[in-house]
């Protein structure tokens, strides 16, 4: 029986905070004392017209964060009380939630189909609610069924599919589903309401259609309703049908090829003549297939003996006239464009897509787009301009360089010029195009670059003038400067045409990141960014002298931004801006400086300054640890190795902070790398700090409440703190193997079909190999026999990983090299296990005909390993 709530439900949204505190504080008593009986209550609340809409808009809310959280360990609670619940009792919400459906009240309907679908994603994989498809369906067929329960149907199919995997469904009721939405496009015989539930709900059922798309007869039905609701009179309608056409692009692609002229006829409509969120749909059509014509020419490899997916050519038959209509986007500029990067228009689309079909065609679309460059680059009209401008940069990666040169070399000039135009939107584009220029035509190392030792003076100067500009441009020419900058990196010990120029840059660079605003278009991130950028890239030896001077420079700034005014969050949020990219500067110069010995002493002499700044930007922080400070403090370490061990009492607080700072997850990735760092760094010194650190390592490991991306880099430190301590790893060598253990089994659980889930196993099986042998490595010599009790589950988790082809090739060389480490450290009492498992000579074999030469070399290793074993 549902309690009454709606007084709680419209207090709890008081304007008074005690009348609000307290009936929230009701509501949570409530969900905590009896969760079955609330949720109950929500259903009755949201499922009754007579309510007021303020009551039923908050059960629904509460009905969702009832079912469903970001977090993954939360969401994983909430699954876990909803199937405790009564089976009988589930029921009556259910059927609440399904009549709400036919509630007159939209935003009522709107919720519940919400709420069907996370009931629907919690249920149907453990193939609970078998009904739902049938009851929802039954919404559609029944005679009489009034408009607004079909519109909330299609709604709720639509979320289902989004929720659920296309495996959970089988295909009689793929097909229902896919029916029921294609015939509520159907304009004779529904509303627009309807038809516009219809087509978003197509959109989720797709991934659902290989088999429909399979049958010529289904899918050209299918494709017939589309290209239909793509012409209907309301452009919302159409937006949606165009989103659909967007997806089957890229999911259907083999199948298209009849279709094409009608889809090219409907897309070029659409974008010569349609509103712009239709335009753009049509332009992202386009994008779609050349992505995935990109994608089967990478993969087309005549190396690969694998037969390559079928690539139709749609680009290279439509290049004319899609290039024609993708140009003439590039005139329709906003007037007051913003600049920001989330700002998307049809220009914008239009030229994303011109470069997506240079890089699918290559050198043919020089031909076609360099006639509408030279015809509107110096024309009167700013529009003409920037578009010619914009079209030119857009197609400099896809064709060949032989074809781009001359194209290039006649330009620069024209473009460095331009850098003066009058117009903002001008400046702004050819400041991008020359960052794009630098980006593809300037390599150095690989014998071809526009830039030469004539004209990279003008080149230099144009930029360092064009950096005082607003910051939208200023913000393009730092993206230019590190392109600039980038192209000289690989040139070793040869000299670089860059180094005369280095102060003058770095100085120029500064100033841009200390422009009043420079908080505008992200200027201020980008000038320390193209500085890192800067100083990475140099040579050493003719740089060192510069960097040595820019260090104290950047500890000064850093060490003023502890004393800068904080009187809001802003201050507070602005001042730890700041901090982050000084702190990203230092690591980029310690790095550099640390990378020789001639200038290793630099970093030493300032190491103590250097450390007291990263505690006091710890200290201006208490409640979180800063990312970039512990990012430097890693690199300090590498740079001052033992000496770094005077600065683990204090700093030792900071590092217990971050790997205990769940909430933001990166911090204590960081954490844990730079913990590996230290004890690189430090070696046995590191032991008196280990008994905590593998405790907290440990609880972090067993924690749910962790993101799972942390939980690699911690067994790969376990690997770290045992090569640093050696036969001290002895008393967690036990509890550590136990997790090691249990994380492997993990692995073998995980959805193969999910990517996002294999990335993360391949990353686990990694970091489980690396534990291994960083603790076998420390044992060698010393304790090796305390790892003959887990030889055994090593080899067996090779066996099982060497089986599976989903494997990424960075797992197969800790696999091997944990096996090399296994023959070598333990030796002979693991004869017998190497000869029982037969697998280790043909996965050797396997290795060794692999053509990454890292992993040859592992597997030689391992196999001669192996083999003085048996021999021995």
């Amino acid at each position: 029986m549902a309690m009454e709530i709606t007084q709680f439900l419209l207090a709890a949204q008081s304007a008074d905070a005690r009348i609000r505190t307290e009936a929230e504080g009701s509501l949570r008593q409530f969900q905590e004392q009896n969760l079955p009986q609330f949720l109950l209550s929500l259903s009755f609340e949201l499922a009754k017209n007579d309510k007021p809409s303020e009551s039923r808009r908050l059960a629904g809310i509460l009905l969702k964060n009832s079912l469903d959280a970001k977090d993954s360990a939360r969401k994983g609670h909430l699954v876990k009380q909803w199937f405790a619940i009564d089976v009988a009792l589930k029921s009556q919400i259910k059927e609440l939630l399904l009549t709400t459906l036919g509630s007159s009240a939209l935003e009522a309907r709107h919720t519940s189909a919400q709420v069907i679908a996370k009931v629907a994603s919690i249920e149907i994989p453990q193939k609970q609610w078998p009904e739902l498809v049938g009851s929802l369906l039954n919404n559609m067929t029944q005679q009489g069924s009034p408009a607004h329960l079909k519109q909330s149907t299609l709604e709720t199919l639509g979320y289902v599919c989004e929720e659920i995997s296309h495996h959970d469904l089988v295909q009689d009721e793929v097909n229902s589903v896919l029916t029921a939405v294609v015939q509520g496009m159907n304009q004779s015989e529904n509303t627009a309401e309807v038809r516009l539930a219809a087509a978003k709900a197509l959109l989720n059922a797709l991934e659902f259609s290989q088999t429909n798309f399979e049958n010529e007869v289904e899918r050209t039905y299918i494709m017939k309703m589309v290209c239909e609701t793509a012409c209907s009179k309301e452009a919302e309608i159409r937006q949606a049908a165009f989103e659909c056409l967007v997806s089957i692009a890229s999911t259907y692609y083999e199948v298209l090829k009849q279709y094409m002229p009608t889809l090219f006829e409907l897309t070029s409509n659409a974008v010569k003549g349609d509103e712009e969120s239709v335009a753009l749909q049509a332009i992202e059509f386009w994008s779609s297939i050349c992505d995935e014509e990109i994608d089967r020419q990478e993969y087309d490899s005549p190396d690969t003996g694998d037969s390559s997916p079928p690539h139709s050519c749609f680009i290279e038959q439509a290049l004319s006239h899609l290039v024609q209509m993708l140009l003439e986007t590039l005139k329709k500029q906003e007037e007051d464009q913003d600049h920001d990067d989330d700002v998307w228009n049809i220009s914008m689309a239009g030229g994303t897509c011109l470069g997506l079909v240079a890089r699918t065609v290559g050198d043919g679309i020089v031909p076609l787009v360099m006639p509408f460059v030279v015809e509107n680059i110096t024309s009167p009209d700013w529009r003409s301009r920037e578009a010619a401008t914009y079209a030119f940069g857009s197609i400099l990666e896809g064709p060949t360089i032989d074809k781009l040169a001359p194209m290039v070399a006649a330009g620069l000039e024209f473009l460095l010029l331009a850098t003066k135009d009058g117009n903002n939107h001008v400046r702004d584009t050819t400041a991008w195009s020359l960052s794009r220029i630098f980006e593809f035509l300037h390599s150095p190392d690989s014998g071809f670059s526009v830039i030469s030792p004539e004209n990279l003076p003008r080149i230099v100067g144009v930029l360092l003038e064009s950096i005082k500009d607003v910051p939208n441009v200023a913000e393009k020419v730092c993206g230019a400067i590190y392109n600039l900058a980038q192209g000289y990196e690989d040139l070793g010990a040869n000299s670089s045409l860059l180094s005369p120029y280095l102060t003058e840059i770095i100085t120029h660079l500064l100033a841009a990141a200390e422009r009043t605003d420079g908080a505008e278009s992200k200027l201020r991130g980008a000038a320390y960014e193209t500085l890192n950028e800067v100083v990475r890239c140099s040579n050493l030896s003719e740089a060192s002298n510069i960097i040595a001077h820019l260090l104290p420079a950047i500890m000064k700034k850093l060490a003023e931004t502890m004393d800068l005014p904080i009187i809001s969050s802003d201050d507070r949020e602005k001042q730890a801006e700041f901090q982050a990219s000084l702190c990203g500067v230092l690591q980029v110069i310690i790095q550099k400086l640390s990378g020789s010995d001639e200038t290793r002493p630099i970093i030493m002499q300032n190491a103590d300054d250097i450390m007291r700044l990263f505690l006091r930007v710890f200290g201006c922080h208490s409640s979180s640890v800063h990312e970039e400070a512990m990012l430097a403090i890693g690199a300090l370490a590498y740079a001052t190795g033992a000496e770094f061990v005077k600065y683990m009492p204090e700093l030792f607080r900071y590092l217990q902070m971050g790997l205990q700072n769940f909430e933001e997850y990166q911090v204590c990735s960081i954490t844990v790398g730079v913990i590996g760092d230290i004890c690189r760094a430090l070696d046995e010194q590191v032991l008196p700090f280990c008994d905590q650190i593998m405790g907290l390592l440990i609880q972090n490991l067993q924690s749910d409440a962790l993101h799972r991306s942390v939980k690699p880099p911690i067994f790969s430190c376990f690997g770290d703190i045992a090569l640093a301590v050696g036969a001290n790893f002895e008393r967690y060598v036990a509890p550590a193997i136990q997790i090691m253990q249990g994380a492997a089994q993990v692995c073998a659980q995980l959805d193969t079909l999910d990517e996002e889930l294999m990335d993360y196993a391949n990353q686990l099986r990694r970091s489980i190999f690396e534990a291994y042998s960083g603790i076998l490595q420390g044992f060698k010599d010393t304790k090796a026999e305390l790892m003959i009790p887990y030889a055994q589950h090593l080899l067996q988790f090779v066996e099982v990983v060497s089986k599976d082809t989903l494997r990424d090739e960075s797992v197969t060389k800790a696999a091997v090299a944990a096996m090399g480490d296994l023959a070598d450290v333990v030796g002979e009492n693991t004869k017998q296990l190497f000869r029982n498992f037969t697998f280790c000579g043909e996965f050797l074999n396997e290795c060794l005909q692999s053509e990454d030469e890292d992993l040859k070399v592992t597997a030689r290793w391992t196999q001669g390993m192996i083999a003085r074993l048996m021999h021995s």
